[in-house]
């Protein structure tokens, strides 16, 4: 069972390609490499000291920290000993970080730096007997903490046998790993991956987009996130294709422009910074140039549609185009460091027509994806030989995907998760009959491609891709006398933001007592209040949790007024639409909003 799994790929592929590059990083300056052979050694060296440790199969492991090939090796490693791998966001709260390494029971965690050693105490001192691992260069480190060095100073080769053992006994089914998401209830969900989950889709993914030991990708997401993680940890172990690892997302122009990557993924927030920074650059070049821009915009956009449509492109058009493409189109991909880039992938959260159609115009059409952590990533997927604009995709190979009668979609495949870890009712919930309800909605085209039209559960995801249950921090706002309802906004969106409606009764006698004439919705002093309560609830939640703006509606939300059901429950997309306006106005550049009238 070894090769079906994915340390037992990496093992192969150290075997196999041994001198191939598996890993770069940047080292004064310079992108080192690392070869397959040595991180194949690695791996089964960390493995190795998780046995020294006494961690059994079965046991989970927490990962704190930034993209690096640390991270990638400490997570393939604790798989090879039988071991459970659970990434934190290293943006998380220190509620948030003690929440998941406590419900996940971890034996061990690598933390990356002090700063988020300090924001771990909480869960240290949860799990006094976790083993702590350090990435930290200063010295001397905490007592009780180990560095790197000393770690993998455990693994020595005397264990080699057990760990032959261990490898050989992985099963399909076997938990691989947990993926921590936000679900409904606001406190995240362990999504349980087995071995199987992400061989498949590995697999099947590197088959899709050709991936091989040519190709080099780019990894700046977050790799607590499933589509970072298929991305640099398991399809490259598939393909034998070659990781960068960037310094971070405010690095990631710099990178790109160094590296040069075959395929590249980003979350619609990036497509969205990328599309800005054209616009940007386009401000200040002259009429001519502006001129010369959006006549080569128009020609790619014109031919992309022809080729959309399987018709003809006129040899007229195709001239054009390719002047169009040796004036604009090649200088801006070179400027994005996107020139050698087949394949262009966005996911996570929706991404605007306007941005696809803006980027099919430079000839770099992106492939739309759809999916959750509860099906290893993907559902549906656009591939370079077929997509559609507008639409997330086809189903992925070998996924039975389905609607129901209300038009949820559902997904069955061997991809589908094994359950939420210790939550049998949210399991049930979500699993039933082998399908997996994805809360979300949709509908098929008359091609078999998914479009999604809205989605059931309240899940708020960022235009960055990051889940957030908006409900925990709402009910904190709540706590607040003064607030009747309090509702976040975020979809799509770069921030977050909250509506606010007052409970008249309390807000009477809080104008009473302090003396407060006029009207409350306007009063600096009701703002004052409510800005502390915002501020005070930020501190326990990650920052891009946090509420940047909020708005206090004029009046109180009613069943007549569409914005509650008969049971009281806030229909979102109604206060959404109701309030369109006031919601466009927290996200403009003017700052806060003018309070709407009544």
């Amino acid at each position: 069972m070894t090769a079906n799994t994915i340390p037992g790929l990496v093992v192969e592929q150290g075997a196999k390609n041994p001198a191939s590059p598996a890993h770069f990083r940047r080292i004064n300056g310079e992108w080192q490499p690392t070869t397959w052979a040595d991180y194949a050694a690695r791996v089964r060296q960390v493995a190795r000291a998780f046995i020294h440790l006494g961690l059994e199969p079965g046991h989970t492991v927490g990962i704190l920290g930034p993209n690096s090939q640390e991270w990638v090796i400490f997570h393939v490693g604790a798989m090879a000993a039988g071991c459970v791998p659970a990434g934190i966001y290293p943006t998380s709260s220190a509620d948030e970080i003690a929440y998941v390494a406590s419900h996940a029971e971890n034996r061990a965690m690598l933390v990356a730096n002090a700063d988020l050693y300090a924001k771990s105490s909480e869960a240290r001192e949860k799990l006094p007997n976790m083993h702590v691992v350090s990435l930290q260069d200063e010295l001397p480190l905490p007592e009780g903490v180990m560095s790197w060095q000393e770690f993998l100073s455990l693994g020595d080769e005397q264990y080699d046998e057990e760990l032959n053992r261990r490898l050989e006994s992985l099963e399909p089914g076997q938990l691989a790993t947990l993926i921590y998401t936000s679900g409904t209830t606001g406190l995240p969900k362990g999504v349980m991956l087995s071995h199987d989950n992400l061989y498949y889709t590995s697999s099947e993914a590197g088959k899709l987009y050709d991936v091989g030991p040519q190709d080099r990708l780019l990894s700046y997401l977050p790799l607590s996130h499933i589509a970072e993680q298929m991305f640099t940890v398991h399809v490259p172990a598939s393909t034998g294709s070659a990781i960068y690892f960037s310094r971070g997302i405010d690095f990631l122009g710099e990178d790109l422009a160094e590296v040069h990557p075959t395929l590249f993924f980003g979350v619609p927030r990036v497509w969205e910074k990328f599309q800005a920074a054209i616009a940007s650059n386009l401000n200040e070049a002259s009429a001519l140039r502006q001129k010369m821009f959006n006549w080569a915009l128009r020609v790619g956009q014109r031919v992309a549609e022809r080729q959309l449509d399987s018709q003809p492109v006129g040899l007229p058009l195709r001239l054009q185009h390719g002047i169009a493409r040796r004036l604009v189109h090649q200088k801006i991909r070179g400027a994005l460091g996107m020139d050698a880039a087949r394949a262009f992938m966005s996911g996570a959260a929706p991404l605007s027509r306007e941005t696809m159609d803006f980027f099919a115009g430079l000839g770099m059409p992106i492939l739309d994806l759809y999916g959750q952590s509860e099906d290893t990533g993907p559902t549906t997927i656009n591939t370079p030989e077929r997509y559609r604009p507008g639409t997330v995709g086809r189903p992925f190979p070998g996924v039975d995907v389905r609607l129901d009668e209300d038009g949820e979609i559902l997904v069955r495949g061997r991809n589908v998760f094994l359950g939420y870890y210790k939550d049998p009712e949210a399991t049930d919930a979500t699993l039933r009959d082998g399908w997996l309800h994805s809360g979300d909605l949709g509908e098929f085209d008359r091609d078999g491609f998914l479009k999604v039209t809205g989605r059931r559960k309240d899940i708020i995801i960022t235009s960055g891709g990051k889940n957030i249950a908006p409900q925990l921090i709402e009910d904190s706002i709540k706590a607040n006398e003064l607030v009747a309802e309090a509702v976040l906004i975020g979809d799509r969106r770069n921030y977050v933001t909250a509506l606010i409606t007052l409970d008249e009764e309390a807000t009477k006698a809080f104008m009473e007592r302090e003396r407060l004439q006029g009207d409350p919705v306007t009063h600096p002093r009701v703002r004052e209040v409510l800005q502390t309560t915002i501020d005070a609830t930020n501190e326990h939640f990650a920052r891009v949790e946090q509420v940047k703006k909020f708005t206090i509606l004029p009046g109180a939300f009613s069943i007549e007024g569409g914005e509650f059901t008969p049971t009281l429950k806030v229909k979102r997309n109604v206060v959404m639409e109701k309030y369109a306006d006031v919601i466009e106005q927290l996200y403009s550049e003017e700052g806060e909003p003018a309070t709407p009238s009544r």
